[in-house]
């Protein structure tokens, strides 16, 4: 049974439908038509509609209703129909719905201007709103969506209305203008902080011209009291054989909706010119971020353990040779009372090496081996970072182990693969020796090299965290017993300069209680960010790994800032990154950047986690003898590719 809607707002990403009348349009049905109108003369058109975007991933779906108050039917002539379609509207997006989605009862403007009109025109304006509310409200909608105001001196008029006649959360949605105020001059900050003053459950912005103006609204009314709401239009409409097109992709609409959830914008969805295929490309960013479609429980789950089934897990320190070290450098130098000077047996180093795109091997065998022998205590794997194709790093782990000899740390993505699938690859893992991991959510196939493969998103890094440490108690999500426990190190994945950085507490938070053993945060290069984070997560008692990553050059630092989600490269940075260009000037001051930012959070680390720009091990382990670790500096073993993996 769906759970009510306020339980939901702001618990997790919420993701809607898109335009109405853009479907409709589709569908053929002209502009010169009463849209509201079909649902009772083509009810089956519009059940269509809400079909398709159900069907695309949508979790809320509007009934077609935005125009069907009193006082915009009566410019048709058919006011007095009000009621009916209203009533009719509702009983279709229920029966699409079937239980499965949401419906949320929409209500536009009237067109009116509240301020010019006479106290029996406000009048009629109020009465023309409560009708409407009381109709959607009756049928049985599960929430009211008042959206596409421009004057917020209306939406207060609408706001009111639907107050003082239903009990219903309402969604109060302003559109703004280029310069991000409405019509009457409110900014972004003010409409946030009346519409809570007025009694709404969430605030929001749509019809905007496209994703990226109405991103910008919306992180400016991000963390004022009330849970955000997006739904941009799919850009400006252009006229093309005689019909209206939108020109904005499925592909640039949802990075949008991605970078919305992270940002902390609570619920996104389309306006117009969206279609099933913008709700169906950001799909994937909502199920990424909002915990996966099947719940874990710890340790067990629906039917509870054989008694005796479940035991305690193996100590960390008898786990693999990587979990004993950071185990006991936390432990005496992080912890203890005389944190001691660093030195390669007091400090883990992980260095990343990349999985090959071909079938061979020996770039990747010959770095794990140049890497062992500069000081690196293990070499971490990703596992299909930024979508890609790669050959499978657990394979690659389990060679790198047995012929250089070095133990590793394997990415475990969520994206890609089932429940059962995600299981059998764990076990097959436990059986191979490969004891540590990095849980990951994985970043949707929308970034990679096949945008229309499928992303499965069973369960996100929080309940893949949790499946795990049950099998190091010798239990199965079902509760059943998988003989042997294992012996898995569980690490996860952070970012200290997160746009959403109290979403990001919360979640390693969770991620702790689920099973997190240790930290493997994304490159930072500023020390202030970093010592903020390790301050904000004291109270977690978890072991940090500092990320890494030395800049290659001016070129890089902006690929990374501009188009790597995750990545935020200060302006500073960039200005020292532009003096120095390219070649082998810049990468020394990637390294020196690198270097600044890990001496300064040294003390307060169990190691570093180094990310080789480009696959160029050589400033890895030049960063590494910044803390006298290794005499060889080693070579340049050529590109490995862009490997940052985020989704975490």
């Amino acid at each position: 049974m769906l759970e009510p809607f306020v339980n939901a707002l702001g618990a997790r990403p919420i993701l809607w439908d898109g335009a109405m009348g853009t479907s409709l349009y589709g569908r053929g049905v002209f502009l010169n038509q009463v849209f509201e109108e079909l649902c009772l003369s083509r009810p089956e058109l519009v059940r269509s509609v809400h079909l398709e975007y159900i069907a695309a991933g949508a979790q809320v779906i509007e009934t077609n209703t935005f125009g069907a108050n009193r006082i915009r039917l009566r410019r048709s002539g058919i006011e007095e129909k009000a009621e009916k379609i209203n009533t009719a509207a509702v009983a279709l997006a229920i029966e699409a719905a079937a239980g499965r989605v949401w419906v949320a009862g929409a209500m536009g403007p009237t067109g009116r201007i509240p301020s010019v009109l006479s106290d029996a025109e406000l009048a009629e304006i109020r009465s023309a709103y409560e009708e409407q509310a009381m109709a959607l409200a009756a049928a049985g909608v599960d929430l009211i969506v008042l959206e596409t105001f421009r004057l917020l001196s209306e939406l207060k008029v609408a706001l009111w209305a639907v107050r003082t006649t239903t009990s219903l959360p309402v969604v109060a949605q302003m559109a703004f203008d280029e310069e991000g105020c409405t019509a009457d001059g409110a900014d972004p900050e003010r409409v946030a902080d009346l519409v809570k003053e007025w009694g709404a459950q969430a605030v929001g912005v749509n019809c905007m011209e496209g994703p990226q103006a109405s991103f910008a609204v919306a992180r400016r009314m991000v963390g004022r009291g009330l849970p955000v709401s997006m739904q941009p239009n799919a850009g400006y409409p252009r006229k093309v054989d005689e019909r209206l097109l939108y020109m904005v992709t499925p592909e640039y609409f949802s990075g949008f909706v991605r970078r919305a959830f992270k940002a902390g914008v609570a619920m996104a969805g389309g306006c117009c010119g969206t279609t099933a295929d913008h709700i169906r490309a950001a799909a994937g960013a909502a199920r990424m971020l909002s915990g996966g479609k099947i719940h874990v429980v710890s340790g067990g789950g629906a039917q509870p353990a054989s008694e005796g089934v479940a035991r305690e897990a193996i100590p960390l320190e008898a786990r693999s040779p990587f979990g004993a070290k950071i185990a006991r450098v936390y432990r005496q130098r992080v912890k203890g009372d005389d944190p001691g000077r660093v030195t390669p047996d007091s400090f883990c180093v992980s260095v990343e090496v990349a999985s090959p795109i071909g079938l061979n091997l020996d770039r990747a065998i010959n770095a794990a081996r140049l890497l062992r022998d500069g000081g690196c205590d293990v070499v971490n794997i990703a596992d299909g970072p930024r979508a890609t194709v790669r050959i499978s790093n657990s394979v690659l782990a389990a060679v790198i182990q047995e012929r250089v000899g070095i133990d590793t740390i394997l990415h475990v993505c969520a994206r890609d693969r089932n429940l059962l699938r995600l299981q059998s690859d764990l076990l097959g893992g436990a059986v191979s020796g490969l004891h540590n991991l990095v849980i990951i959510t994985g970043d949707p196939p929308k970034t990679g090299d096949y945008p229309n493969a499928t992303a499965v998103y069973d369960v996100d890094a929080i309940g893949l965290l949790k499946l795990a440490r049950g099998l190091n108690r010798g239990v199965d999500p079902a509760g059943r017993g998988v003989g042997a426990r294992t012996s898995f190190v569980l690490g996860c994945g952070a970012e200290p300069a997160a746009l959403d950085y109290d979403r990001e507490l919360r979640r390693l938070e969770e991620k702790k209680s689920a099973g997190a053993e240790f930290v493997m945060t994304q490159p930072v290069y500023e020390a202030e960010l970093l010592h903020r984070f390790l301050d904000d997560i004291a109270t977690l008692d978890l072991p940090v790994m500092v990320g890494l990553l030395p800049l290659a050059s001016f070129k890089n630092a902006l690929f990374l800032h501009n188009e790597v989600p995750g990545m935020q490269i200060p302006a500073k940075i960039l200005e020292r990154m532009k003096a120095v260009g390219s070649g082998r000037l810049a990468r020394r001051e990637g390294v020196a950047i690198a270097s600044e930012a890990l001496h300064e959070v040294k003390e307060r680390v169990v190691g570093a986690y180094v990310m080789p720009p480009l696959g160029n091990y050589r400033s890895a382990l030049a960063l590494l003898k910044t803390l006298g670790f290794g005499e060889n500096s080693g070579a340049d073993h050529g590109p490995g590719g862009d490997h940052r993996e985020q989704g975490k």
